[in-house]
C-alpha cells in the first residue's frame, strides 16, 4: 500500500515536470532557453517517472533495467543538450534580446 502511494507520487511529479517542459518549449522565445527547458526539466521528469514505475513494480529485474535507463538518461541528456547548444553557437544562432519599448 505505501509503495503504491510512493509510486503514484513519483509518477505524478514526473508527469508534472514533463508537462512543464513542454510548456517551456512552447513558450520560451529562443533556441537556448527552449533547449534549457527541454533538457533540465525533462531529465528530472523522466527520472521520476521511471523511478515511480520501478517502485510500483517492486524489486525485480525490470526495476533494475528501469534504473539503468534512468542512469543512461541522466548521463546523456545534459551532454546532448550541451553539444546542441555548442553547435548552435558555432553556427551563429543568436540569443533572444528584449526589444526596447
Amino acid at each position: 500500500m505505501i509503495t503504491q502511494i510512493i509510486a503514484v507520487v513519483l509518477l505524478l511529479l514526473g508527469f508534472f515536470l514533463i508537462a512543464t517542459a513542454v510548456i517551456g518549449v512552447l513558450r520560451f522565445p529562443d533556441f537556448y532557453s527552449r533547449l534549457h527547458a527541454a533538457s533540465k526539466v525533462d531529465s528530472l521528469g523522466v527520472a521520476l517517472t521511471l523511478t515511480g514505475l520501478a517502485v510500483y513494480n517492486g524489486l525485480s529485474l525490470v526495476s533494475v533495467k528501469l534504473m539503468l535507463i534512468v542512469l543512461f538518461v541522466l548521463l546523456t541528456n545534459p551532454l546532448a543538450a550541451h553539444l546542441l547548444a555548442k553547435a548552435a553557437y558555432r553556427f551563429g544562432v543568436t540569443a533572444w534580446k528584449k526589444e526596447k519599448e
